[in-house]
């Protein structure tokens, strides 16, 4: 139940961060999304330095910080750090497949749902 707590807690920490990123960036560069591009980026940044420095270790913090904020704050810094663990791991085909389906399928689900939506 705690670590359900702390992912939750951090997941609503990282959603309303990415909120006020993306709300105070909107419109700077015309239609360009760069407030999510910049939730992203700095996200997979922050993501890389957690995983890189905790290591197996304070998985309390691991599941507050990676899991729940940095989840909630972007909608890429575990696909980012999934994708490179197999990476390292010389799992190229899998990192591969994993870039393209990822991209792709959910590109394709976003346009299902937003036909099934009527829009």
């Amino acid at each position: 139940m705690t670590k359900l707590l702390l992912v939750f807690i951090g997941g609503g920490l990282g959603a309303m961060s990415r909120f006020l990123v993306t709300t105070a960036l909107a419109g700077k560069l015309g239609n360009f999304p760069i407030g999510t591009l910049a939730a992203n980026f700095f996200g997979s940044l922050i993501m890389g330095l957690v995983v890189g420095l905790l290591a197996g270790r304070f998985e309390s913090v691991r599941l507050f910080v990676a899991v729940g904020f940095l989840g909630g704050f972007t909608t890429f810094s575990s696909f980012s750090a999934e994708t490179l663990a197999l990476i390292q791991g010389g799992q190229l085909f899998a990192a591969t497949a994993n870039i393209i389906v990822s991209v792709v399928a959910s590109l394709a689900a976003c346009a299902v749902g937003l036909k099934l939506g009527g829009a």
